[in-house]
């Protein structure tokens, strides 16, 4: 007699930053590997603002990361205030998030019109266009660096954006282009699953030699 088991479903949770076109990239992964395996995926935001603050940038670089606040805020303000259960609070971040990402990065609008894509943003979504006005105020502040802190946390600070946490082992990255389809993206979520659970493991790194590929 032969008894059947059911697989066991794994975690990942990955921290992100609207305006990153890198974990832009690394989102499409996660979501095509969670159609070939057993993956539930928990999104939470960190910030580029925050995890720049006290470092020597371009003045131009500096101010485009200044700018990348206010998607992040007005997340954090939206689930906060019509998130729901926690469940209902991922989904709803989920949903913010593709829709930033993909004006930002799909329609290649970058971040020179934040307002305006704030705007599509919310209505798409369905919630109040009052939440737009978040983007320039620091009421929830607080909460945005709790989750980017929770990120650094199990990472450390020598990071970017994005930070995939694989049943609790955190990583920055994977940094890939294009995004893995099918089977391709469920082979890279195994060895990321492989690597998480080598004690010791801390790193494998190249030079990035292509752009962020969306299509």
């Amino acid at each position: 007699m032969t008894t059947e088991t059911t697989p066991q479903r794994t975690a990942a949770e990955m921290w992100f930053d609207p305006t990153c076109p890198w974990a832009w990239m690394t989102s499409r992964w996660l979501m095509e590997a969670a159609t070939v395996r057993d993956l539930d995926i928990t999104w939470s935001v960190m910030s580029l603002a925050v995890l720049n603050e006290d470092r020597e940038l371009d003045p131009d670089y500096q101010r485009r990361i200044q700018r990348s606040f206010g998607p992040v805020r007005v997340i954090t303000a939206a689930v906060e205030e019509h998130g729901g259960s926690a469940e209902e609070a991922n989904q709803l971040r989920k949903r913010l998030y593709d829709a930033y990402g993909t004006r930002i990065h799909g329609q290649g609008r970058g971040t020179g019109d934040l307002p305006t894509v704030t705007a599509e943003v919310l209505e798409e979504v369905g919630l109040p266009a009052e939440l737009a006005q978040v983007a320039d105020a620091e009421e929830h502040d607080a909460a945005v660096r709790r989750s980017h802190q929770r990120a650094i946390d199990l990472v450390g600070d020598d990071v970017g954006t994005p930070v995939v946490a694989v049943e609790g082992v955190a990583f920055f990255g994977p940094v890939v282009t294009p995004a893995p389809k099918g089977e391709a993206a469920g082979r890279l979520w195994d060895g990321c699953r492989l690597v998480a659970g080598t004690p010791g493991f801390f790193e494998l790194k190249r030079t990035r030699t292509a752009r962020p590929d969306f299509s």
